[in-house]
């Protein structure tokens, strides 16, 4: 006889609002930052290093701390380790928008960074024990993703409406009421959980993840800014990838591992989470090269280019918050690939871009296709796995997202560098690294001149994003076809 879930009720749905706020509220408030960073820079008088760690410092936490906060939830509880990461949240981010010096700045990011790896895998995994239900989950999980990516989407917007009226740090202040409220319902609304036959913390696996995901993003946003295969560049990249050989040695030897990586064996988790991976290196590098080519190529504001970037997040949320309904009609796996392939057109219509019309139709196309992806292959991951290791499963999820999206930045933005280069190659100094350096030499040349230097620098940009639209079109369609293959049918 075939065990019928139990449903969820009120509490349950109630208690869902109180996970999402936290997801939208992160998401708009770490978004923001990039507008506010011009005016930080000119109140604190921050160097070009120091504004790269205010930047990066984040990223870097959440990268390296995600995978032992998801395990960490499973033991000592789920819903505690929400409520201090939620606490310890707000007062980071009230530490940030009263900072006085860089350095205070940046140690305030450092500490949101490590917050926030809490709040992602954590909200996951409690939403998987709260929706017992398989429909019902999908539904709370197609919610939770379309706050994410929303939030994403709106940060900038709100970012730039706030920075038009107050200073710099009252974008670090809206997640504030939204942490107190989740300490004051959570409590209430949120069940515990937590796997009663968990063993103690393996804190040499914690070091070796630690010492292997931070390497790694740091060399791979080195690559990004142009910096090469530098020494340290080198360095940190074997350095990572080392760690990571002897991570992965140690968690298919212990009986109670940190990250169960004998689940990437199971045809289901492994693909999607390889497609996960490879669809944020698609959005990530198409998305960053998008918003340079509506500011640097067809000179829009930044305020003006975040409204312009916008229909890329939310159409992400709304594929997500559609998917539910979709699958009423079809099944995942026809719902997953068949978005993928969506999104393989949107890219390949990026490969035609020339104006703003075509460039924010082919970027909303390619993120309303992910939709699926997003809503369901997140459920089939955290599905995958006992309840008691929802967390850990929660944080491969968020983890491959995490390095998809730095390693698109990286390696798009490479090609897409590299192609502007060979177009300028036969041009001297900064006119041939950059649209921007273009730009700053036409200055000084005579009007006609200028003219032909910036409309070649224009070109060779635009050329770059091109390329990157043809292999995000391959990309997604691969993508599209190992899910076919791999998802069963139902």
């Amino acid at each position: 006889m075939t065990e019928v879930a139990e449903r969820a009720g009120r509490r349950e749905w109630c208690g869902l609002v109180v996970l999402v706020l936290p997801t939208l509220l992160v998401a708009i408030d770490i978004n923001a930052l990039f507008l506010a960073l011009p005016a930080l820079t000119a109140a604190l008088g921050t160097s070009s290093a120091e504004q790269l760690w205010i930047i990066d410092a984040y990223g870097f936490m959440v990268a390296g701390f995600l995978i032992t906060m998801g395990t960490l939830g499973d033991r000592i509880g789920r819903r505690r380790l929400l409520l201090v990461g939620g606490a310890a949240f707000g007062l980071a981010s009230l530490a940030a928008a009263f900072a006085t010096t860089p350095g205070l700045l940046i140690a305030a990011r450092i500490a949101l960074g490590v917050a926030g790896a809490t709040l992602m895998p954590s909200t996951l995994a409690l939403i998987t024990s709260m929706f017992a239900d398989r429909a019902q989950r999908g539904t709370a999980i197609a919610v939770w993703a379309t706050c994410q990516f929303a939030g994403a989407a709106l940060g900038p917007v709100l970012g730039g409406l706030l920075l038009e009226r107050f200073w710099w740090g009252s974008v670090f202040l809206l997640a504030v009421p939204v942490m107190v409220l989740l300490l004051l319902l959570g409590p209430v609304l949120l069940p515990e959980h937590r796997d009663p036959g968990a063993g103690r913390l393996d804190l040499p696996a914690v070091a070796l993840s630690l010492l292997a995901v931070l390497p790694i993003v740091y060399g791979l946003k080195e690559l990004a800014v142009g910096t090469g295969f530098a020494p340290t560049v080198v360095a940190a990249l074997a350095v990572g990838l080392v760690c990571g050989a002897l991570f992965a040695r140690r968690q298919l030897r212990s009986t109670d591992p940190l990250l169960d990586l004998r689940l990437l064996a199971e045809r289901s988790f492994g693909a999607v989470l390889a497609t996960l991976t490879f669809a944020g290196v698609v959005m990530a590098g198409a998305g960053m090269l998008v918003t340079q080519y509506l500011q640097t190529v067809l000179g829009y504001s930044p305020t003006l280019s975040a409204w312009w970037f916008a229909p890329m997040g939310l159409a992400v949320a709304a594929g997500t918050l559609l998917t539910p309904t979709i699958t009423k009609w079809i099944s995942p796996r026809t719902a997953i690939s068949g978005g993928l392939v969506l999104s393989a057109a949107g890219s390949a219509l990026l490969a035609l871009t020339d104006g703003v019309g075509t460039v924010v139709t082919a970027v909303a196309v390619l993120a309303l296709g992910t939709g699926p992806l997003f809503a369901l292959g997140t459920g089939i991951v955290v599905g995958s796995v006992p309840p008691e290791r929802a967390g850990s499963a929660a944080s491969m999820s968020e983890t491959a997202n995490h390095l998809g999206g730095t390693l698109g930045i990286a390696v798009l933005g490479t090609i897409a560098g590299a192609i502007y280069r060979h177009h300028m190659a036969d041009l001297p100094g900064p006119a041939r690294e950059t649209v921007a350096g273009a730009t700053a030499a036409a200055a000084a040349l005579p009007p006609g001149e200028a003219a032909d230097l910036v409309a070649a620098a224009h070109g060779a940009f635009t050329s770059g994003l091109h390329t990157v639209g043809v292999i995000g079109a391959l990309v997604f369609a691969s993508l599209a076809l190992l899910l076919v293959t791999r998802l069963p049918r139902q």
